[in-house]
């Protein structure tokens, strides 16, 4: 039952990503269209960060520190963090060489190629943290579901203008977000076998390195660029009542 939520989840994070890509059946004035890119952005950031600081970093830790031992428990931590820091790194080097081209409609395939790599270290951080706590994986998703939606727009709007077409903007958006569900299975497929608390604490230390770094290197510069102060502001505060909420609850 736990495979079928941690898969679900997955799905639904990576989809949102379609949802971004309606925005070409409506007329909305490009202010409007800025406004939401940066609170969602805002908010996804944030829920990014704090969950990677209060959850999945120092439960994941304490783990590792009770199975390893405290020598290789901060060792294996270390190694884990470093390595998801290192992935982002690399994959933002891959797509700032394909951001070179500005053609229209490369613009768009280039935006598409771009966010299946960042989607597929996605789909796994949200099947794994799912795997391990439903509640903390709901979280997740919210957080790659919010910043998942401006990456659909896009994907979708510079395509659709370029050929006219909906269903070329759609079919692009679809096969990035659908990135996210085939990481979570290859996972599983790769994963099933040796799936402990050690190994599952190990990935989740690489997911907060992942997911620190995609906020704070990848998400905040969108961010910045816009410009729009307010609506960054209501981002991170809604992200942080909704972690408030959460940890409070929990």
């Amino acid at each position: 039952m736990q495979f079928g939520y941690a898969l679900l989840l997955s799905f639904v994070a990576g989809l949102a990503t379609v949802i971004g890509g309606l925005i070409i059946f409506f007329k909305f004035k490009e202010d409007n269209i800025n406004k939401f890119i940066v609170g969602a952005l805002a908010f996804s950031l944030t829920i990014m960060i704090g969950i990677s600081i209060t959850d999945l970093i120092p439960e994941s830790t304490y783990v590792l520190l009770s199975n390893l031992g405290i020598s290789k428990g901060i060792i294996y931590s270390f190694l884990a963090f470093l390595l998801g820091i290192l992935a982002i790194k690399y994959l933002n080097v891959i797509t700032k060489r394909m951001e070179q081209k500005n053609d229209l409609y490369k613009l768009g395939i280039l935006n598409m190629i771009a966010l299946i790599l960042h989607n597929f270290p996605e789909g796994i951080a949200t099947f794994m943290s799912t795997y391990k706590d439903f509640n903390l994986g709901l979280k997740l998703t919210v957080a790659i579901a919010m910043h998942n939606i401006p990456e659909g727009i896009a994907i979708a709007v510079p395509i659709y203008y370029a050929t006219k077409s909906k269903g070329e903007a759609l079919l692009k958006t679809l096969l990035s977000g659908i990135a996210e569900p085939i990481g979570a299975i290859i996972a599983f497929i790769f994963l099933s076998k040796y799936i402990s608390n050690t190994l599952i604490s190990l990935i989740l230390i690489l997911v907060g390195g992942i997911m620190i770094t995609l906020a704070i290197e990848v998400i905040y510069p969108k961010v910045q660029k816009y410009n729009i102060k307010s609506m960054t502001i209501l981002g991170i505060f809604l992200a942080i009542c909704l972690l408030s909420i959460s940890i409070v609850l929990s």
